[in-house]
């Protein structure tokens, strides 16, 4: 009896006793004061950025034209050099990394995508043949599905595709160097709304099933609404506000309010 009555109670401090928060995103890269001037100007194009990007989540960027969305995205993989010490990945300066070992890491993928002569396995094959490594058949086959692509393209000619085929044969080409960070620049500005959808649901993808961070510039709010994880708000240079998509409506920086209630 006595037994029961103090499991009945250790049972009842259990249920009173606090439940732990769960434990924060690991930070996967981190932007601490990073600085960009024009180099024909001099004005500054980005002011002094600090960001945290977490881990295995997708981080949308947005704001007005001319803001620095670019700018800031082409800083993480040394598109240009970044000053020492302001951006880190996995904790270590990304400047002190080799950069071709850097950009097999933190893959890019551009506005429009540019694809080589010869066929879609080919260009998927391209940056692991670099290093002496040949993709199998089924290797290649996989990436085109991980990117939305019927396995079938493998064999096409690279200059028969059409914009959203290419842009997804590009994605796949990033994929190949297994990156742990993926960068979008308006990746689907160019496309069609089905195309744009395939693309939407392979980054989704590619979080879930790959653990990949993935940060995107995008030029639509209802987009980084749809997909993101975290927003951030780019504003004159400057980091203004980091909201979760749902709280974008309580932002409360004047330019970027003004930004998103003329967006879409």
């Amino acid at each position: 009896m006595g037994t029961d009555s103090e499991e009945i109670r250790e049972h009842l401090l259990d249920m009173e006793a606090p439940i732990s928060p769960p434990p924060p995103a690991t930070t996967k890269m981190s932007v601490q004061g990073l600085w960009k001037s024009s180099d024909t100007t001099r004005e500054p194009i980005l002011r002094g950025v600090s960001l945290e990007l977490p881990a295995a989540q997708v981080v949308g960027i947005i704001g007005p034209s001319g803001s620095g969305k670019s700018t800031l995205l082409r800083a993480l993989n040394r598109l240009w050099e970044p000053a020492a010490g302001t951006i880190l990945l996995d904790g270590a300066d990304i400047t002190r990394v080799d950069v071709l070992s850097l950009r097999r890491r933190v893959g890019m993928l551009f506005q429009l995508p540019v694809l080589f002569e010869g066929t879609v396995a080919d260009n998927v094959r391209y940056g692991p043949q670099l290093r002496g490594k040949k993709l199998s058949d089924s290797e290649v086959q996989s990436l085109l599905s991980m990117a939305d692509l019927e396995p079938s393209l493998a064999s096409k000619p690279a200059s028969n595709l059409s914009v959203g085929q290419a842009q997804r044969v590009a994605l796949a080409r990033t994929l190949a160097n297994d990156p742990e960070v993926l960068l979008l620049d308006e990746p689907t500005s160019a496309l069609d709304p089905i195309s744009t959808q395939n693309i939407e649901e392979a980054i989704v993808r590619l979080k879930k099933t790959r653990g990949m961070t993935i940060v995107m510039v995008s030029h639509s709010v209802k987009q980084v609404q749809r997909i993101a994880d975290v927003v951030c708000l780019l504003v004159g240079g400057e980091i203004v506000e980091v909201l979760p998509p749902s709280q974008l409506s309580q932002a409360q920086h004047p330019m970027a309010r003004r930004f998103l209630e003329l967006s879409d």
